[in-house]
């Protein structure tokens, strides 16, 4: 049995035992590797502890919870493995940025991306075509023009990614020569919340221009992105794939990295080395960040 099978077995255990006593150094011998041992592997795989993965699954049980049953906040918290109402309010202000009752009063279920079930695909992935510690860079404000739609993510029940972005991108290449006055090299996708249907969100094919343009071809707009501090992770491998990725910046990196997003859009960059469906392919996509208030 390989690590990634030994591992995959300790996240059966896990997610079997979430609402009970779980004792980590028993989720080690599951797996049959020793607790130090398996403690290392877990956190070289998939960039976060043991521990802190245990208590994301958790939370994001009880975000369910919270909105899709009538059961109190110390119930919640218990089932969630804490030992105080007290300490899942800190935990989960800590993780999301509101205390359990703001969340349920807001009755968003779109508005945190849930921590994702760890499988063997999801573990090959973030392995093998994913940089695990971003670069953060700062992003000069952009002039873009490109074509928009609207499409449901992968936190949505009705996620049409891949029906949907592929289609707009075939639309848009053939028509580059028609904008003037581009900054070679790349195109961008942009992708932000469309008003206030917290499940729908507006994406942008677009690339960048160096002026305000004049007149524009039909169809198309022009966006301003605002200059931001992104964090920006690499992306190997068919684009279809890009969910995994995008789970992980969300549901690991994000809620461990001492920053928040600072809500406004995401950014995707393609360049010379992005296919579509080669293994070789890469993009770039960027979340905007800011220091987390304590």
């Amino acid at each position: 049995m390989n690590y990634l099978d030994q591992l995959q077995r300790g996240i059966d255990y896990i997610e079997a035992h979430l609402e009970h006593d779980l004792e980590l150094r028993r989720v080690s011998k599951v797996a049959g590797i020793s607790h130090w041992h398996f403690q290392r592997i877990f956190k070289a795989m998939t960039g976060e502890t043991l521990l802190t993965y245990v208590r994301a699954r958790r939370l994001a049980n009880a975000l369910d919870r919270l909105l899709t049953t009538d059961a109190g906040i110390l119930e919640i918290a218990m089932r969630a493995g804490f030992g105080s109402q007290e300490a899942f309010t800190r935990a989960f202000k800590r993780s999301f940025g509101l205390t359990p009752n703001q969340y349920r009063k807001l009755g968003d279920r779109s508005l945190f991306l849930k921590k994702v079930i760890f499988d063997a695909d999801y573990l090959r992935h973030i392995n093998e075509n994913l940089t695990l510690e971003p670069e953060i860079y700062t992003q000069p404000a952009m002039r873009l023009v490109g074509l928009r739609t609207h499409f449901f993510g992968v936190e949505s029940d009705k996620n049409n990614v891949g029906e949907t972005l592929p289609v707009l991108w075939e639309r848009f290449i053939p028509r580059l020569q028609e904008i003037s006055d581009v900054v070679p090299g790349r195109c961008y996708g942009v992708v932000h919340h469309d008003g206030d249907d917290g499940d729908r969100l507006a994406y942008h094919a677009a690339i960048e221009v160096r002026h305000e343009p004049d007149a524009l071809p039909a169809d198309m707009v022009a966006i301003t992105l605002p200059g931001a501090t992104y964090a920006k992770f690499g992306h190997r491998g068919p684009a279809k794939n890009i969910d995994a990725t995008v789970n992980y910046i969300y549901s690991t990196w994000l809620t461990q990295s001492g920053r928040r997003h600072s809500y406004g859009p995401d950014l995707e960059t393609y360049g010379d080395d992005y296919h579509p469906t080669s293994d070789n392919s890469r993009i770039d996509y960027a979340i905007p960040v800011t220091d987390a208030v304590a």
